[in-house]
């Protein structure tokens, strides 16, 4: 009986909440439509929002093409950091000896310039999808790696000196405590991680592909096309989004208990 109105509050407070951002969002897009329009701007220098909507209509096929190859790219890199992001983290949980040797490791993997590393990999392993895939990798790993091993940090004292005292073995305190507390922060690292995917996967084709956004934009900026390219980078952010969004919904259905503590709150 109450079920339908708890659910129209709460589809309420979401759009009440998403209302600020939107009319943020539409005052941008008005006065870069009046800017480009009424400043006297050359379309060849900054096209208004309209020509760039129009021509992303326009050039849906081969959009969807390239953006088919880009997103083929980062499913693929993505889902190798994330497995290679929670078997790291749990060898270095496991062993303080793999802590010491493989985090700084890590570290300095980070602090290389990707425009470096990219023609490199590119030179090393061709121009197909595999110079892609690693790229992806390496630019979205760091931060899951990081959130897994805060997250183990986090747990309980108090639940894994219980399971202790119960004889539980080394692997069951890790199943049954420190991985549950892990997921938030996991999560965390998930959403910062996956914003960087996409263009992670479009600078790797800016280095060499056949295919892709990347691709796609270095061809539209050669051809004094801005118009192109912003529609490019519209696909591109659409894809980033559905992407975040994917990854709130996978939260969700992973850590049913988050959203029965959350209503819990008074």
């Amino acid at each position: 009986m109450f079920a339908p109105r708890t659910g129209l509050r709460r589809g309420a407070a979401a759009l009440s909440s998403a209302l600020p951002a939107a009319f943020a969002i539409a005052a941008l897009i008005a006065a870069w439509e009046a800017y480009a329009r009424l400043g006297g701007v050359a379309p060849t220098t900054l096209p208004a929002p309209s020509r760039v909507f129009s021509q992303t209509i326009e050039n849906r096929e081969s959009l969807g093409t390239h953006a088919l190859a880009t997103l083929s790219a980062t499913g693929l890199g993505f889902s190798l950091s994330l497995a290679a992001a929670f078997v790291l983290s749990v060898l270095v949980d496991f062993s303080a000896v793999m802590r010491r040797a493989l985090l700084p490791v890590f570290i300095i993997s980070q602090t290389l310039p990707m425009v470096a590393i990219a023609p490199l990999v590119v030179l090393w392993f061709g121009f197909g999808l595999a110079p892609k895939i690693l790229l992806v990798a390496l630019v979205t790993f760091f931060p899951m790696l990081v959130a897994w091993i805060e997250g183990y940090e986090s747990t309980d004292p108090e639940i894994t000196a219980l399971l202790a005292s119960m004889r539980a073995s080394r692997r069951r305190i890790f199943v049954m405590a420190r991985l549950p507390s892990a997921l938030p922060y996991f999560f965390a690292g998930l959403r910062i991680a996956i914003t960087y995917a996409v263009v992670g996967a479009i600078f790797a084709e800016y280095a060499g592909a056949a295919r892709g956004l990347g691709i796609y934009i270095l061809n539209a900026k050669n051809n004094f096309r801005p118009d192109l390219v912003l529609a490019a980078v519209l696909v591109s952010a659409t894809l980033t989004l559905v992407l975040f969004g994917s990854t709130l919904l996978v939260q969700r259905v992973a850590m049913p208990w988050a959203r029965l503590e959350k209503r819990a709150k008074p």
